[in-house]
Order: C-alpha cells, then structure tokens, then sequence
C-alpha cells in the first residue's frame, strides 16, 4: 500500500473503479486500485458517454481530453431493416438540449486516460482482493490481498455484475437475471459513408456507431423469442437482408474480435449501495441494460459524488450512507427505464412491431425524442460543484 492513512482500496479496474480511484485521490485520500487482469485490457468495443457522463469526467480532470478525443456528430436516428428512417435529426441538435455533446469512444481510450490520472503507483495488477470485514464507524474495513490482509479506511467495490463483494456482505441483495437477449460488439474497419443510426426489427437490434478514427463500433442485440445464432457466420446471414452498411460491416468484421455475452442485470439496486466502510459502484450495485447506453456513465457519476462527498477525516460509514441515500433513487430509475426501453425491443409479433414502429414516428424530430420528459433528467445531470 503506498503512502500513508487515510487509505482507499478500489477493488476493480474497470470503468467504475479507475474513475472512483481518481475521484478519490483528487480529494486526498491515499488510493490503491487492485484488478486481477495481469492488464487493462477492456471488455467491451466501444462506449457512449452521454453528456452527465461528460460533465462527471470534468470533476475528475479528464473532461476536457476525452472531449478531444471523439464527438457523436451529424445525422443520426432510428432506422427500420430496410433503412426507413423512424426518427431522425442531427447530433448538435442533442449537445444544445442537454449543454453538452455525446461522444463515441473506444472503451479503451476512456479507460487509458482514467488510468494515466491516477497517482503513479496506484494501480496494481495481477492481484486479487476480497473484503473480509466491511468495517464500522470505530473499526477500519479489512482486504484480503494476495500478500495479506490490509487494513482500509474506504473500500470500493467495482466488482462487476457478479460481485463477490455484493454477494457476501449484501446477502439480500437481488442478483443478476437474464435479459433476454444476447449481444454481440466489435469494432469494422473503416467504412466511407457511415450514418450513426440504431436499427430496430423483430427481436433483433444492431447500433452503427461512427468512430473519430473512421473505424466504426457496432452492436447487434437478438432477443432470446426469435433463435440466438450460434456464430458470427448465422448472424450475418439473419441479417443479410438488411439495408447496408449493415450487411457490409458484418462481413469486414474479424470473428476472433467480436465480443458475444448473454444480456443480464439487476433487477434493483441493493436497499444501500454500502455497508460499513465499503461502497459497491458501477455494476456490481446497478447493472442494467444497454438500451439507454447509461451502464457506464452511471459508474462514472458514482464516482465523481463519492469524491465529492466522502472525504479524508469524516465518519466514513455515515457519508457512504448518505452517499448512498443520494445516488440509489437516480440508478434506481436509470434502471427501471432502461429495462422498460429494451422491451418493445424483444417484440417479435408483426402487429406489435407495427404499432412500436407507429409510435416511433410520432416521436417526431431525434432532438425532441432526446429531449423528452424522461431522458432530460438523465442527460442534464450535473455533478455536486458544478
């Protein structure tokens, strides 16, 4: 452990526990971030970070170069198998509802510049870490490192969907459940020409996601009703009849690349998001599903309130209770709207199709779609400060 009390151990190097690490050492605290990859390498193609999620980056430092880096740009909808467009408008016309812009990012690039913000010797590979007494007000947490135990003053827990943390010390807790569905990401070669656009047929979803560097992230989710194809091969022939680029993309696609996961979350947040002196961020306390693309920008946002909130001399287990109280409304809905956006989805009916499809164009303009009632409280949020 470096340095000196009051110490922090993040358990987790993902999205979640390399932004909480920043957010914490940035308000003083002596941080120690553990993953058990021997590197970061990050699960996952691409990663929208929506304008709350950007706002967060700002209270870690890092706004401004992921700024730099890529920007959801020009047209942009809701297109039909057969490219009909459903909704339709441009990415600027989102940025000026929401006060800032959607940026598209290889999830490696987000992740590579959370880990260069943290204090150098900070990160330690290769381990793994359990929490073997969570701590009180008077008692300091206990982690289990594979040198031995450690006494913490804080813990995160970014221990993803199935965490162990969660499991053991929140036995209450509801666990993961099926989605559904199963998703495939990767990221083409370049393709000239390429519009962002989410297509939406019966039980089958792609995303087509321009990249700043011309590659192109792309997601196809198939919903459980309508067969899963066993390949890459059975995807691309289900959708072969699709209209292009998407066919296109398929074929350029290396089949070692893609990533292919069955579809989980939960169903609710645990009743607290801590317990004595540990915090569970990110997906080991809300994972949800991809449909409002907020899995990641939430993580981000629990981090940026931790280090707001939670500070070096304060009565730990108190502040991560209120810190708690604070953010478990806001995932919790996040959650709920985001499970209620994948089910039309799923719908394999013709009829129901046409009446989603229906209602979708009445949405009118992509820009008054982004702007609805529900989704303003979602992007507009700001981080404590700001």
């Amino acid at each position: 452990m470096p340095g000196t009390a009051p110490a922090a151990v993040v358990i987790g190097g993902g999205v979640g526990g390399l932004a909480s690490g920043v957010a914490l050492a940035r308000g003083g605290w002596d941080v120690t971030v553990v993953e058990r990859a021997t590197s970061l390498d990050p699960v996952g193609a691409g990663i929208v970070v929506a304008p709350n999620a950007v706002r967060s980056l700002d209270a870690l430092g890092v706004g401004d170069a992921t700024r730099d880096l890529a920007a959801l740009q020009g047209e942009f909808g809701l297109r039909l198998p057969d490219g009909r467009w459903l909704v339709r408008g441009r990415a600027e016309g989102a940025a000026s509802v929401f006060g800032d812009r959607t940026l598209m990012l290889h999830r490696a690039q987000l992740v590579g510049l959370l880990a260069d913000a943290l204090p150098a010797g900070s990160l330690r590979l290769g381990a793994t870490a359990s929490v073997t007494d969570p701590g009180t007000t008077s008692r300091p947490a206990v982690v289990s490192l594979p040198d031995g135990d450690v006494d913490a003053d804080l813990v995160v827990a970014a221990d993803g969907i199935g965490s162990d943390t969660r499991a053991r010390w929140m036995p209450s807790a509801p666990g993961p459940v099926p989605g559904g569905s199963t998703a495939w990401r990767f990221v083409t070669p370049p393709l000239p020409g390429v519009v962002g656009a989410e297509i939406w047929g019966r039980g089958i979803v792609a995303g087509v996601m321009p990249l700043a560097d011309g590659q192109v992230y792309v997601y196809v989710s198939v919903a459980d009703a309508v067969g899963v194809p066993r390949d890459l091969d059975e995807l691309r022939a289900r959708l072969a009849g699709w209209h292009e680029p998407v066919p296109a993309l398929l074929a350029s696609v290396d089949d070692g690349s893609a990533l292919r996961h069955e579809l989980r979350h939960l169903p609710a947040p645990p009743t607290s998001l801590a317990v004595g002196r540990v915090a569970l961020v990110g997906d080991a306390a809300h994972a949800m599903l991809p449909n409002l693309g907020q899995g990641g920008c939430q993580a981000l946002e629990d981090a940026a309130v931790l280090g707001a909130r939670v500070r070096p001399g304060d009565d730990v287990a108190a502040a991560l209770q209120r810190w708690s109280a604070e953010r478990r409304p806001r995932v919790e809905n996040v959650m709920r709207l985001s499970a209620r956006v994948a089910v039309p989805t799923l719908w394999t009916s013709a009829a129901a199709v046409a009446v989603r499809d229906a209602g979708m164009r009445a949405v009118g303009r992509w820009t008054e779609a982004l702007g609805s009632r529900a989704l303003r409280p979602i992007m507009s949020w700001r981080p404590p400060g700001d």
